[in-house]
Formats: C-alpha cells, structure tokens, sequence
C-alpha cells in the first residue's frame, strides 16, 4: 500500500480545521454556563433559564464530536459522498463508547470505503442521478457503521480506556516528562502539522475528561509571542539589540495575538531565524508544558489562551507555567540570537535559509 497517496496528514489536517471552530464555541457555550450556575436541561417540561441552555448546548456538541471528526475526515477523502458515511461512523463511534479516537480511525475508514464505491461503481444510465445522492452514501454507511460496530469499536474503546486510566494514575516524575513532551511537539512547529495532531490527541483525551493535556498544549502555544516579547525587554539592561525596527513593529500585533493563542503573528521574526526559533519555543514549551502538568492546570475549553482561564479549577498555577516557560524562551532566545541593527533588513542576510513548504511529516 502506498501511504503517501493515502494523504492521512492531509485529511487530518482539514477535518481538524473544521473542528477547531466548533469545539471552541461548544467549549465557551459550556463554560459561560457553568460559570453561571447552569445546569443540563434533562426535561424541557421543567422550567429552565439562559445559562442552563448554554450549559446544555455545549456539552451536547461536544459530546458529538467524534462525529464531526469523522464527518471531516470522510468529506475530505471522498468529498460529498463521504459526509453521511462519516457522520453514520462518528455517531457509531459514540454509541460503542470508541470516543474521539473511534471517530478518527472510523472517519478514514468510511472516507476510504465511499471513495473506492465512488470510483468502481458502475450503474445504468437511468441511475446516475442517483449514484452521489443515495447510492454510495447509503452503501458506504451500513458497511462503515457494520464495522464500527462489530470489528473496530470495541477494541478502540477498551483501548482508550485503558489510556485515560493510564494518564489519570500519572505518578509526578511521569506528569512533568509527559507534560514537557506534549509542551515541545506543540511549540516547536508553530501551528503546523506536528501541533495539530498533538492536538487530535489531547483533544482525545479531554473528551474523556483528562483535561491536562490540552492545557498543556495550550500554554505551548503562548509561549512563542509572550517569550519574544519578554526578549524585547531584556535589550537594554544587557546591551545586545536582537530585533530589528520591523520585528519590534511585528511584536506589537504578535503579543496580542498571543494572548488569545494565535502563534503566527510571530511568523516574520520566527522565519528571520527558523533554528534558534525553534529551540528557544521548544525550551519554553518544555518547561511551561511540565510545570502546568504537574501543578494540574485544568482547561475545560481547548481554545481561548488566557480568557480559558475562567474555565479553570487552578488558573493561577497555569498562569504561573506560561510566564515561567515564557521566560525560559526569552532567555534562551537572547543568548542564541545574533546582535542586529535596529534598521537592518534581515531578508538580505539570513543565517540558514529554510523553505518551510518544503518540510514534510510522515
């Protein structure tokens, strides 16, 4: 089989970038409710007020989204044909108790099983009105769900639980290396393919109500713009200017950004020196990612960087894991960076010259 045709990274990627939004809103509709005293609407006989509903709303899309991980999947194999094949897979998933990674594996199954009927089948004239509409979404769904159902949901299920028991039982020494593990794959690649699918994975395990990871993975996140601002600061007391008039103008937008866990406003200085970037976050991350994990920093959103902090039983101790990994980026990346003139256009004379398409995650 020839895995790169597959393009798993590819499917991984989109569907993730239709989930991204969702799980976002689902998250803050839950947590405002919470936050304000809402409880789950179980009969809408009863009476029930605003913060009620919000906490109902999002804790029912999140409940579902192994089906829009799935539904995202198969639309980006099979394009239409694969929407209801995914959703029948991701809905399959949630009812065998396979959870977020049932819903994974099972998007690509029915992704790949509507594309193989999408290219072999072959009908009458009189009938390909028809093909797109019920034919292959109908015979791709009873044999995608008929697999989750009797091959692969019952061991990824137990699978998963097996996992979720090993990470709740994490002994100290194991939550620091986990958690500078998760904080250097989410930090070192800004965003990229690496973040995403350390995202998938954590996302996974916040569904099962582990919610350490995914913070951990959010601080990796900030640690970029908060470090490199941090670094501006230290230029005059030591007397080594490392940003130029341009990059300095780039951190006044980037800091911001930061603050609400967007990375790329750091895009034009991190691509002005890609390699002591790299490791200057990757340090960061690491020990922002293993203090959060061992002090137990619990984000119940997986999205917002600090306005998820109201979502949190311990917001100061993550706040404390995210200045002090910010600082270990900025100290790090005012040692390696080179002195700069404040004018000088870097484009002209980069140290390592990196075509960041050209790089590629098997």
């Amino acid at each position: 089989m020839d895995w790169k045709n597959l393009q798993i990274k590819k499917h991984l990627m989109t569907a993730i970038s239709y989930l991204i939004p969702i799980v976002v809103g689902a998250g803050f509709m839950l947590a405002i409710g919470n936050i304000g005293g809402g409880e789950t609407i179980s009969d809408i006989s009863k009476e029930y007020n605003f913060f009620d509903a919000l906490s109902t709303m999002g804790g029912t899309v999140l409940g579902l989204l192994p089906m829009v991980i799935a539904t995202g999947i198969a639309f980006s194999i099979a394009d239409k044909p694969g929407i209801a094949p995914g959703m029948v897979m991701g809905l399959a998933a949630i009812s065998v108790k396979a959870g977020f990674f049932g819903g994974l594996i099972g998007g690509f199954i029915a992704g790949w099983i509507t594309k193989f009927i999408r290219d072999k089948m072959k009908v009458p004239g009189w009938a390909e009105g028809i093909k797109p509409m019920l034919l292959i979404p109908l015979i791709s769904a009873v044999i995608s769900g008929s697999i989750m159902y009797f091959i692969v949901g019952k061991p990824v299920g137990i699978a998963t639980g097996y996992l979720e028991n090993y990470l709740s039982g994490l002994n100290t020494s194991d939550k620091l290396i986990y958690g500078a593990i998760i904080g250097i794959l989410s930090s070192i690649d800004y965003g990229g393919a690496i973040n995403k699918v350390v995202f998938a994975f954590v996302l996974s395990l916040q569904t099962g109500g582990i919610y350490e990871p995914i913070t951990v993975l959010m601080l990796a996140s900030m640690v970029t713009p908060f470090g490199m601002a941090m670094a501006y600061f230290f230029q005059k007391p030591f007397k080594k200017n490392i940003y130029t008039r341009n990059e300095v103008e780039t951190l006044k937008t980037a800091f911001p950004m930061g603050v609400v866990m967007i990375t790329e406003g750091c895009f034009p200085i991190i691509l002005n020196d890609v390699i002591r970037c790299v490791i200057a976050t990757g340090v960061g991350g690491a020990i922002g990612g293993a203090l959060s994990m061992f002090w137990g920093a619990d984000s119940k959103v997986p999205h917002g960087g600090l306005l998820a902090m109201v979502t949190m039983t311990k917001p100061l101790q993550f706040f404390i894991a995210l200045l002090i990994g910010s600082l270990a980026t900025a100290i790090v990346l005012f040692i390696l960076k080179k002195p700069v003139a404040l004018d000088e256009n870097i484009s002209d004379d980069h140290d390592i010259d990196i075509d960041m398409s050209s790089i590629k995650i098997s």
